[in-house]
């Protein structure tokens, strides 16, 4: 077999460069989306710099929220990708702007009428948005009511007003955000965008009490495990909880933790 040329690759380095699953890239080349520039003689995929470029393209447009149908119609009609990319971001900005007056909205209300009085569990779970936050509270306090970290969490918790309850959710949004674009994105499980991704959940859930690898870890055990949590995930993107727990384990794996063996510490 002859030398590849070296601004060819295989679809194993477009993977590892990228942060795309192989199955990822063959299913986008099903879906006409990119076309490898050659095939070795025993049919391997090779691709060009055009090829990689194309490929980049589609994870931006993933990013943003368009559909694969939606992106190949976009490329079908090249001459028109400002059009279609203008229309997207703004519809983003417009669902931004809502976003951000009803955070304002309710910050302002809540600052006047609730200042002074502490947030009882309903009264969090209302600004959150959940129903069933109380409930989580009560069954969480006689699970871990005698560890030292529900006693932080409860420390933060009872500090908290009302525009802080509002900024979390407003925080947790966007992290949840990004993880969804990453997962539409098709970022790979290992690769140093998920690793980022782990890192930035890692950060949030840590607003409440210091999470170790480890303890992120088990945490996504129930996002998969319990039907609460995954029915939560899924309602976000179809897919989302397995996938979180994906890139946490690879992450926590990354950071000499095993996924398999993971302990509370």
């Amino acid at each position: 077999m002859s030398k590849k040329p070296d601004d060819l690759r295989t679809v194993g380095e477009v993977s590892r460069l990228l942060g795309l699953s192989v199955r990822t890239l063959h299913y986008w080349e099903e879906r006409g989306l990119v076309q490898p520039t050659e095939r070795t003689w025993s049919e391997y995929r090779l691709y060009g710099p055009e090829d990689i470029e194309r490929l980049q393209q589609v994870m931006i447009y993933r990013a943003t929220g368009m559909s694969l149908d939606q992106i190949g119609k976009l490329f079908e009609d090249e001459g028109d990708a400002v059009t279609h990319l203008r229309r997207q971001r703004d519809l983003l900005i417009e669902k931004q702007g809502e976003l951000d007056r009803m955070v304002q909205a309710v910050n302002h209300l809540l600052e006047e009428t609730m200042s002074e009085h502490k947030l009882s569990a309903e009264e969090i779970g209302e600004i959150l948005g959940d129903a069933s936050f109380a409930a989580y509270q009560d069954e969480a306090e006689e699970k871990w009511g005698d560890t030292d970290d529900w006693k932080a969490s409860a420390q933060v918790a009872a500090q908290m007003s009302a525009s802080d309850w509002a900024d979390m959710k407003t925080r947790t949004a966007q992290v949840e955000s990004q993880l969804v674009a990453g997962m539409k994105a098709g970022v790979k499980p290992g690769s140093e965008e998920a690793n980022r991704l782990a890192e930035v959940h890692r950060e949030l859930v840590s607003a409440f009490f210091p999470v170790t690898h480890a303890k992120q870890v088990l945490l996504a055990r129930g996002y998969v495990g319990d039907p609460r949590f995954r029915a939560y995930y899924e309602e976000r993107a179809e897919g989302l909880a397995e996938w979180l727990k994906a890139i946490i384990d690879a992450n926590a794996e990354a950071n000499g933790v095993d996924p398999a063996a993971a302990q509370w510490q």
